[in-house]
């Protein structure tokens, strides 16, 4: 685990020293806030109304730009020559699959700090249930994060990798897509998280199923 974490900061310090892929991300994020507000101008300030878009436009934002940054988890390291280095490194491959997990994650939850008080001052809405509703992006973008690493190794040899990663990753994130949706409305029309432990066990439950698969495979997702 401690290899783990020493991949995710060498991810992180990379990252943080251009800030490119963070910046990327917020961008195409905030395009996709303010083309939804353009869009529902005439209902914004109408709570009953926002409660009901907000789940679909946050996890739309969370999504496409999740996406983006995932696409740049293994290509980085293959454009600058690196994945061959981590090959070879001494340690069990689930740990680079970990690594890349963490900072990917963390790189996430930072762009989605950032998203969410753009939502809510374009849309005119004060979020209740703040705690309920950080507990469901977690889990939501670590179970996007699990399987998005996973393709994201396993399209990086690819000439059209940018291409056939989302096509792949799209359909199966769906599990985790309906319950994260379904709970963040919720959470956002009540407040608390009484109701929403049905959706809380579904992605907790995929989280762990697909992190065991994707330890088990990713050794051969990044053999030669």
């Amino acid at each position: 685990m401690i290899r783990s974490f020493h991949i995710a900061i060498k991810d992180l310090r990379s990252e943080f020293r251009t800030k490119q892929m963070i910046n990327s991300m917020f961008i195409f994020s905030l395009l996709v806030i303010i083309i939804f507000s353009i869009a529902f101008g005439e209902m914004l300030g109408q709570p009953d109304v926002i409660e009901k878009l907000a789940p679909g436009v946050l996890w739309i934002s969370f999504i496409f730009a999740g996406t983006l940054g995932l696409s740049r988890a293994f290509g980085s390291e293959m454009d600058n020559g690196c994945l061959e280095g981590l090959k070879l490194c001494p340690v069990d491959r689930g740990a680079i699959y970990t690594g890349k997990i963490i900072s990917s994650a963390i790189i996430m939850f930072l762009v989605e700090a950032l998203t969410i008080p753009v939502f809510v001052v374009l849309f005119n809405y004060e979020i209740s249930g703040l705690a309920g509703l950080s507990l469901v992006i977690i889990l939501g973008t670590l179970g996007f994060v699990v399987v998005g690493t996973l393709l994201s190794a396993l399209t990086v040899n690819t000439r059209a990798r940018e291409i056939m990663l989302p096509i792949l990753l799209l359909p199966l994130i769906i599990p985790v897509l309906i319950p994260a949706v379904m709970a963040t409305g919720k959470v956002l029309a009540t407040g608390d998280i009484s109701g929403i432990y049905t959706e809380m066990r579904l992605l907790l439950v995929y989280d762990l199923i697909f992190f065991a698969v994707g330890h088990l495979v990713f050794e051969f997702i990044i053999q030669d």
